[in-house]
């Protein structure tokens, strides 16, 4: 009876907590363990506990550093035998599992489910600490842990900490300086196979996806859907020390070093540190001179792509961004929130001398070179 279970389909057990439906009654048993917070196999070397067996054997290996799967390739070992699967995509191959609304793929079903709860807005995962819900899982163990403070992984040179394994060994590569992964076309490398998937879309030439007000186009739908949070107001990503948001995950990543001070990347000129290696590269540039970016219409350079792109707007008739009180057009987001200012009377920016507020920072900074005779 329960073998014929697997060609029909049927699932008669759910999950009284998240709905999710099993085969079989023993796998819903060991499911509704990861709803609780008992832990029953424990590890004998640091006494680490786990919801599961399986998680207890694998973690045994850190112990141990028995890695017994070994890709064929490149001779790459795991720990785990998913974590050999996902790795043997790096070297090529369909990912199987598509999602029918935004045409984003993964490499296995789970994911591809946890994914479909971005467009239904499912958050079965609930914290009984504070009721925020969440998609998957793991994301509210890793939650859980803001409350206790845990930060089980160390890094041995720094001694800064982590709620997750994974982070501690993407740490541990700005001090190794390792990028194990390699672009096959142009042998650039990263960090992080995430980032390496991305940047093999570079070499592809068909970019289908267009922003309908900007001729910049994109080579998958994800990657336009955030593009088109720069021309809203939409700010998705939430920092949960001050509260400040973000149109893109990656802005919120970098904002909160602001929080824990981690500065990695240092200039060896001036002792500068940052936390991004790209704001690095460009601080440089004002020791080198380098300006790498050159306007193809009146061969103006600069040191930032970004400044570059704002720059080609002004030989265009494109104003994207519109005052919703007079009107006025503008080629630049935050030339449009300057604007603004004029309105509301806003003056972010205050003199901490003699205490005189100005709407822009650039003339905060001229206004300081009265009181420091030119170097503020």
């Amino acid at each position: 009876m329960r073998h014929k279970l697997s060609h029909i389909g049927e699932r008669p057990f759910c999950c009284d907590v998240c709905n999710k439906k099993f085969k079989f009654k023993c796998r819903l048993r060991i499911h509704k363990r990861s709803h609780s917070d008992k832990r029953l196999f424990c590890c004998d070397v640091c006494k680490k506990a786990f919801t599961y067996k399986c998680n207890l054997v694998t973690h045994q290996r850190s112990h141990s550093s028995e890695r017994p799967y070994c890709c064929d390739v490149c001779n790459s070992t795991f720990t785990l035998k998913n974590s050999l699967t996902r790795h043997k995509y790096s070297h090529g191959g369909e990912w199987p599992y598509c999602c029918d609304l935004c045409d984003k793929t993964f490499i296995e079903r789970r994911s591809l489910i946890e994914h479909m709860r971005s467009h239904s807005g499912e958050r079965p995962y609930c914290c009984n600490v504070c009721n925020k819900k969440f998609t998957q899982n793991g994301s509210l163990i890793r939650h859980k842990r803001s409350h206790d403070s845990e930060r089980p992984y160390c890094c041995d040179l720094c001694d800064k900490t982590f709620i997750e394994k994974q982070n501690l060994i993407q740490h541990m590569r700005l001090h190794s300086g390792e990028r194990p992964y390699c672009c096959d076309v142009c042998n650039k490398k990263f960090t992080q196979n995430g980032i390496l998937i991305r940047h093999k879309l570079s070499h592809d030439s068909e970019r289908p996806y267009c922003c309908d007000l900007f001729d910049k186009t994109f080579t998958t739908k994800p990657p336009i859907i955030e593009h088109k949070r720069l021309h809203s107001d939409e700010r998705l990503y939430f920092c949960d020390v001050c509260s400040k948001t973000f149109t893109l995950k990656c802005s919120l990543t970098r904002h909160k070093r602001l929080h824990d001070s981690e500065r990695p990347y240092c200039c060896d000129l001036c002792n500068k540190t940052f936390a991004r290696k790209y704001s690095l590269n460009q601080h440089k540039r004002l020791h080198s001179g380098e300006r790498p970016y050159c306007c193809d219409v009146c061969s103006k350079n600069f040191t930032k792509k970004s400044s570059l792109i704002r720059h080609k707007l002004s030989h265009g008739d494109v104003q994207p961004y519109l005052c919703d009180v007079c009107n006025k057009a503008f080629t630049s987001k935050g030339n449009l929130l300057v604007h603004k200012c004029l309105h509301s009377g806003e003056r972010s920016y205050s003199c901490d001398v003699c205490g005189k507020t100005v709407t822009q920072k650039s003339n905060l900074i001229s206004h300081l070179r009265l009181h420091f005779g030119g170097c503020p």
